[in-house]
């Protein structure tokens, strides 16, 4: 008897994720070092997980506001302003989510109407495209190269602007590349948005941990903050993974729809993790700034050595990612990531798993010990030698 699939068409041809690929081979050996999850190795820092044990202990188990709690919501604005001079009301223009993946999620449902077209500046974080079929638009993926610093293709993103079109999704500095898009390019980015009437939605959840030199705010360039929804959150910056909190903001027009759509599929953020988030808002500065010292360290190590072994890899100036271009192997992305695991117990991810632009490069994460970096590199040594 043949089984009924009962599956919307629409999720029964979303691919698999080619990170969750390599993480499941990874969870069935030994003595393998990864480069491949895009998590801080830092635990939460003291200060923070105090804040969310004693929320516990004052019994602080129940819902908060649909938007979160207001203490938490007016030092997130108050932050905002501090590093990017952009305003939001935390009254009716700040939502607090679970991560920033379901502010994404939210985003992307509150907007698309079917059919309608999100421009998608690649490679890019493996969720954007999944998110905005489940929402039920069509993502357009806009290739950028390493000739140009990954920065978005604007002559392509222009190109590519038809009547279905609602949003641009960027999401800089960028997973997996580690690009930060700079002022200019972005100015053009709002250009187009402003010619067209498009949607900006900006995934920022990166954006403290740039080296030499400073994030821009989308929503912070003139005139931009009508048109964009801001997405970040606590998992990068403050090591908070898995407490799970994040934000989005945006116009209080269109931020009704997101507060709505959270308000039927959530009801509110992790109590426990709002109190966290308030605690690193509020004193977790120090902690930032020692972090990114450390993943500069670590970055240096990792580019200098791809390039020794003749693996041109692009500088990242942001977020903990290198992204070496592996075609002198030989071997396509996904055969290199597959060998390298099986023969020298090293995980990296196919850039191709990153959507266009991504072939031929393999994501490496530099948010692990400095140490297990240098073993990774020798490990990378030998393979190159067989395979180079």
């Amino acid at each position: 008897m043949s089984q009924t699939n009962y599956l919307a068409n629409r999720v029964a041809t979303l691919k698999p994720s080619g990170i969750r690929k390599f993480f499941d081979i990874v969870a069935t050996m030994k003595d393998v070092i990864s480069l491949g999850i895009g998590e801080p190795d830092f635990k939460t820092p003291e200060p923070i997980l105090q804040a969310g044990i004693a929320s516990l202990q004052r019994g602080e188990t129940h819902y908060t506001s649909n938007s979160g709690t207001l203490e938490l919501r007016k030092a997130l604005a108050d932050n905002l302003k501090n590093l990017y001079g952009v305003e939001y009301d935390p009254l009716s223009e700040i939502v607090i989510t679970v991560g920033v993946s379901e502010a994404l999620y939210l985003a992307l449902t509150a907007i698309l109407e079917p059919g309608q077209e999100v421009l998608i500046p690649t490679p890019c974080f493996v969720a954007y495209q999944p998110e905005v079929i489940l929402a039920g638009g069509v993502p357009v993926e806009i290739p950028s190269r390493v000739e140009d610093n990954f920065q978005p293709n604007l002559a392509a993103l222009r190109a590519a602007i038809t009547p279905r079109t609602k949003a641009i999704l960027v999401g800089y500095p960028n997973n997996p590349t580690g690009a930060v898009a700079s002022r200019e390019t972005l100015l053009e980015v709002l250009k187009m948005a402003e010619e067209h009437d498009l949607i900006v939605i900006s995934d920022e959840i990166y954006d403290r941990l740039v080296y030499g030199g400073e994030h821009v705010c989308f929503a912070s360039l003139p005139g931009a903050r009508q048109r964009t929804l801001t997405l970040g959150g606590f998992s990068k910056d403050y090591a908070m993974t898995g407490w799970r909190i994040g934000y989005a903001c945006g116009p209080a027009e269109t931020m009704v729809g997101l507060l709505r759509i959270h308000q039927y599929t959530i009801m509110s953020a992790p109590t426990t993790a709002q109190a966290a988030a308030l605690e690193a808002l509020c004193c977790g500065e120090q902690y930032v700034q020692d972090m990114v010292a450390e993943y500069d360290r670590r970055r240096q190590l990792i580019v200098n050595g791809m390039n020794r072994l003749g693996l041109p890899t692009f500088e990242p100036r942001g977020a903990f990612y290198a992204f070496p271009n592996i075609k002198v192997s030989g071997m396509d992305d996904d055969t290199f990531a597959q060998k390298l695991l099986e023969e020298e117990k090293v995980a990296v991810v196919p850039g191709s798993a990153f959507g266009s632009g991504g072939e031929g490069f393999v994501r490496c994460s530099y948010a692990t010990a400095y140490e297990k970096i240098e073993e990774a590199l020798r490990r990378i040594d030998h393979f190159m030698q067989r395979h180079g």
